[in-house]
């Protein structure tokens, strides 16, 4: 499955799901633009081009429409198309519909739904351009299952899922494909912060396990191979699908 001489925008790529992507990416021959909304984007950058390979980190909010639309430019600028758009970046606050905090239903909305749309927004534009590209997100096994506890979280991401169908069909003739991952319960840094913030966070991590029907949490490189299919020719005749990387816990 290789990607050599393409190019990808990996949202969210500091850590986590977005920096196995971007790094495994690479190793299969892709150039890649590494976003984040914070520095720490700059060592997978660093990293990738210590092994060889062309990348580039681009600081930018993707729920800003100026800064969704700077890291598409920039990538452009750097690598002279965009093949391959990884929709990874997302929050997660937990609370059920009561006593979730509006600001923080508002902002999972934002970085997680309006997030997606604008940077999507502004790479179809150049994939249309350029005769087609490949578009992925990455929503949550919370989009169909009902999980505790993540009632803004879930709903952002049922849109993302939304957003996939919509969006596949609306460009399946332009030679755009897009696809979604949902993810199980992974264990990413985010994850172990919000472990290391329970008042007993091996009894947490105990919870999170337990739900995972194959008794272990998933690997961020379990998640990143899934996002390789997708980016890959081998997809071709795949679009508008999600796939469930999620140790069972949909079945």
């Amino acid at each position: 499955m290789t990607l050599e001489g393409k190019s990808a925008l990996i949202t969210g790529a500091s850590a986590g799901i977005g920096e196995s992507t971007a790094l495994l990416y690479a190793r299969h021959g892709a150039k890649v633009a590494v976003n984040g909304a914070s520095e720490r984007g700059q060592a997978v950058a660093d990293a990738i081009r210590n092994d060889g390979g062309e990348a580039i980190f681009i600081r930018g909010r993707v729920e800003d429409a100026d800064e969704a639309k700077a890291m598409v430019d920039r990538t452009v600028e750097q690598f002279g198309r965009l093949d391959i758009l990884f929709n990874n970046a997302g929050i997660v606050v937990g609370g059920r519909a009561e006593t979730t905090e509006i600001e923080d239903f508002d902002r999972m909305m934002a970085v997680n739904v309006r997030g997606v749309f604008l940077v999507s927004k502004f790479a179809v534009q150049q994939m249309l351009e350029q005769g087609g590209g490949v578009i992925i997100h990455n929503a949550s096994v919370a989009a169909v299952k009902g999980l505790k506890d993540r009632f803004g979280y879930s709903t952002s991401k049922g849109a993302v899922m939304a957003m996939t169908k919509a969006m596949a069909m609306d460009y399946i003739r332009e030679n755009i494909r897009v696809n979604c991952i949902n993810p199980g319960t992974t264990l990413t840094p985010s994850l172990e912060g919000r472990i290391q913030s329970f008042d007993d966070p091996e009894a947490a991590r105990k919870m999170f396990i337990e739900r995972q029907p194959m008794g272990r949490l998933g690997k961020p490189e379990e998640i990143a191979a899934a996002a390789l299919y997708l980016a890959s020719d081998e997809a071709g005749f795949v679009t508008g699908q999600t796939i469930n990387v999620d140790g069972g816990l949909t079945v």
